[in-house]
């Protein structure tokens, strides 16, 4: 969290996007608002305070439009909505547009805007109710509402959601490339803790060989007392060093330098010789047939003999130890048993208890096994079996596999590929949903809009509205049929009725002027037939 100033390059930066986001708007506002005062001047049919009142609300909705989108789509319904009830107006359609797409482009989530749509379309319903204009009036509100909000929403929805992919990538190859930059520091500590390993084995062998050297020489009669004195300062710094080796262990080796290793193909046979000369009471006894051996079973079972010795010259000095080799045509065994240390030997040295664990893990890794313990006699023993050929051990169960980035970046691809579908599959859903009700509703209209010819009898020409509604069908034929006769002049409205449910002529005509019925006719259509009409006044 920051506590202090923030920097001048960020202010800056933050002065400069908030300069660019008012200039945005302040277009956008522009633009939108020319739509307003086009259809306002000259004459266009809105009052001078319905353009300044639309302008300033547009404005508003342009404010809030970053930080409540759904708000500014709703200002923009509603100027739209009290302009004309089927909503498609030239003032304010484009800004439905614009805020519908906005909406989807800026809105985190999907849900609150389909809670608006329904909302919006209850309203519609509730509008065309009250305004008496009809289910056709509320059917074009529900069309303007789906090409005019709903699919500019769909669009916006997908750029934001394309948008989110591209970042989620670039976050992603971000994050791989400092998981692979983990990886290989990894792979850097576990070659220094090989390396390291090897060391401490090498090295930990040849200062206990020495260690047991000078023990000899501290005990050896022919030396004067000064002289034991320095094998003895010799013998403990020898210990001294091993203490210090195992506490440097992991870092033996800075980046750059060559990586020490052991004496290379050291046979156990020399590996004894070495124990030997230097003063350890030590044999090697081989049996089988000597065919040569995978070099990380020949590595391992070098490995069995030297920590073996190792631990005789460190934990049971002057004691004496057997090697024995066995080969057979599966396998090969390597035993190291030491005997009880001698009465008055010298102190052991200091042990970090992780060699034979180690040890474990490399017979293992080799396909073999390893047993160690004490002896019968008082000593202690350690063997290992493996096979002449490595079999690599089983490997350990995965545990539940962990996300990758692979499968985030694939996920985010899915949604994208969602969003298209819904931007190309829900309008047509609409449209088809919307057409069905529509065809629906037209059969429910030609059923209701049956005038029956004794009803129509019994109307009189000077018949108020109220009078000749009680004698009228609910619904009415949408419009002046195309083809009948022209309307008689001087009338105010016209309504047409059917003779029968579904025939498109002839029709009864009735026509009112300051409230009265004037004319009712029958009307055909004059293309198909002479217009003949019988009027009864």
């Amino acid at each position: 969290m920051l506590t202090g100033p923030l920097p001048t390059s960020l202010l800056n930066n933050l002065r400069r996007e908030r300069t660019r986001q008012w200039a945005a708007d302040l277009a956008l506002w522009a633009m939108l608002s020319g739509f307003v005062l086009l259809k306002g001047y000259p004459d266009g049919g809105h009052s001078p305070w319905s353009v300044v009142l639309g302008v300033g609300l547009i404005g508003v909705a342009v404010l809030l439009c970053r930080a409540w989108p759904l708000v500014s789509l709703g200002i923009a319904v509603a100027l739209s909505a009290t302009v004309s009830a089927e909503l498609f107006t030239v003032s304010y359609t484009m800004a439905l547009v614009v805020f519908g797409y906005l909406s989807g482009r800026r809105a985190p989530r999907a849900r609150p805007a389909l809670h608006t749509f329904a909302g919006i379309t209850a309203a519609g319903l509730v509008l065309s109710s009250v305004a008496d204009d009809g289910l056709w009036s509320w059917f074009t509100f529900l069309t303007t509402l789906l090409f005019a909000v709903v699919v500019p929403w769909l669009v916006g929805r997908y750029v934001r959601q394309y948008a989110e992919l591209v970042g989620a990538g670039w976050q992603l190859a971000d994050r791989m490339e400092r998981e692979q930059r983990a990886i290989a520091d990894r792979e850097r500590l576990r070659e220094r803790s090989r390396i390291a390993g090897d060391m401490h084995d090498s090295l930990g062998h040849d200062l206990a060989l020495i260690a047991v050297r000078a023990a000899a020489l501290e005990v050896d009669p022919a030396l004067g007392d000064r002289q034991q004195t320095a094998a003895g300062e010799v013998r403990q710094a020898a210990a001294d060093a091993t203490a210090r080796l195992r506490d440097i262990i992991g870092v033996l080796r800075a980046d750059g330098e060559a990586a020490p290793v052991s004496p290379a193909g050291e046979s156990v046979a020399a590996l004894v010789e070495r124990a030997a000369d230097s003063g350890v009471e030590v044999t090697l006894t081989e049996s089988g047939p000597r065919a040569p051996l995978a070099p990380m079973t020949d590595r391992a079972v070098h490995r069995v003999a030297q920590e073996a010795l190792t631990n005789a010259a460190k934990h049971a000095p002057g004691a004496r130890v057997a090697v024995r080799l066995v080969r057979d045509e599966e396998s090969v065994t390597v035993a190291v048993l030491n005997s009880r240390p001698r009465e008055g030997s010298p102190p052991t040295l200091p042990s970090g208890g992780t060699g034979l664990v180690g040890l474990d893990e490399r017979v293992r890794l080799a396909g073999g096994t390893l047993a160690h313990g004490p002896a019968a006699d008082g000593g202690f023993e350690v063997s290992a079996r493996l096979p002449l050929a490595v079999r690599h051990p089983p490997v350990p169960a995965a545990g539940p596999e962990a996300p990758t980035s692979a499968k985030e970046l694939n996920r985010a691809r899915q949604r994208v590929r969602r969003g298209l579908r819904q931007a190309i599959v829900a309008p047509v859903a609409a449209v088809a949903v919307l057409g069905v009700l529509m065809f629906a509703f037209d059969l429910y209209a030609k059923s209701r809009s049956v005038l029956d010819r004794e009803q129509f009898d019994r109307l009189r020409i000077g018949d108020t509205r109220d009078r000749t509604r009680t004698l009228l069908p609910g619904y009415s034929v949408d419009g002046r049929p195309e083809g009948v006769g022209p309307e008689p002049a001087g009338a105010d409205t016209c309504a047409y009725y059917r003779t029968e449910k579904y025939e498109a002529t002839p029709l009864y005509r009735l026509c009112f002027k300051d409230g009265r019925l004037t004319d009712k006719a029958v009307v055909v259509d004059v293309d198909n037939e002479e217009n003949r009409p019988a009027s009864s006044r």
